[in-house]
């Protein structure tokens, strides 16, 4: 299938490693022209030569803490001198640390509200004029198969990413009248850094080892497996792309059948 990405302007954020590196590796294979960001420069120069080296696209890796809303308006500013335009928002962000409610002060609720949401409702609003000017406008924010089936000893995560749901579901209302796309994607249990910090929290607490948590948990999913973040990544840069271009409004799990809802 052609995904009709050739040449549109897609920017990641949070993408040096992980699920977002997994989507910007991906949209680059599609052969579009490619802004990445994270705030760590050194792995994100990393990801863009090793992007690039695979894929033979333009990356344009742009550091930056996209908490602080000056790190975002400067991003959206250059790729509107560059480009003059954006086709595709990819709004990712670190998680926040496992924990039981009781266990997080005011400041750690703030600190999450920030890191996995205010960051996402700051990129959307400043790429808004950028995506205005695109005639295939498409926005997917990475939220979590917890917002649909919360997942213990995850509070932040669970409250903060549902926040991300509702914001996405509703802005698909409010401007599907431009044209503009806006969906969430939903991962579950994924061979990442992060799962992997997540795991060794329940070795801590557990008293187990790595090996028979992996095992727990791959036996909870339908298809006794973890995914691959390359099998995230697909589900994304469709629902991204022009080709899915009637839908809208969608909170998509790619989660092996590890939510067992109907709705």
């Amino acid at each position: 299938m052609d995904l009709k990405l050739t040449k549109k302007i897609v920017l990641v954020s949070g993408a040096s490693k992980g699920l977002g590196y997994a989507a910007a590796m991906q949209f680059a294979k599609e052969g579009t022209i490619l802004f990445i960001n994270s705030r760590d420069d050194i792995k994100l120069e990393k990801a863009a030569r090793l992007i690039r080296e695979a894929t033979k696209t333009e990356v344009i890796p742009m550091a930056g803490d996209i908490t602080l809303p000056g790190t975002v308006s400067a991003i959206m500013e250059e790729i509107r001198k560059r480009f003059g335009k954006l086709d595709i928002l990819v709004c990712n962000a670190g998680g926040p640390p496992s924990g039981s409610f009781e266990s997080f002060t005011d400041e750690q609720w703030t600190s999450a509200i920030n890191l996995s949401f205010m960051s996402q409702v700051r990129l959307i609003r400043e790429a808004l004029p950028l995506l205005r000017k695109s005639d295939t406008p498409s926005v997917v924010t990475l939220t979590s198969v917890s917002v649909k089936q919360p997942i213990e000893n995850l509070i932040l995560s669970n409250s903060v990413r549902a926040a991300t749901a509702a914001l996405t579901k509703t802005l698909a209302i409010e401007l599907g009248g431009e044209n503009i796309r806006f969906n969430s994607i939903m991962p579950g249990w994924t061979k990442t850094e992060r799962v992997q910090e997540l795991l060794g929290h329940r070795v801590q607490q557990n008293n187990s080892s790595l090996e028979e948590e992996l095992r727990k948990q791959s036996a909870a999913i339908p298809l006794k497996r973890l995914g691959e973040p390359e099998e995230f990544a697909n589900a994304l840069v469709f629902l991204a792309s022009p080709a899915a271009s009637y839908i809208t409004g969608l909170m998509l799990t790619v989660d092996g059948g590890f939510y067992r809802g109907t709705a």
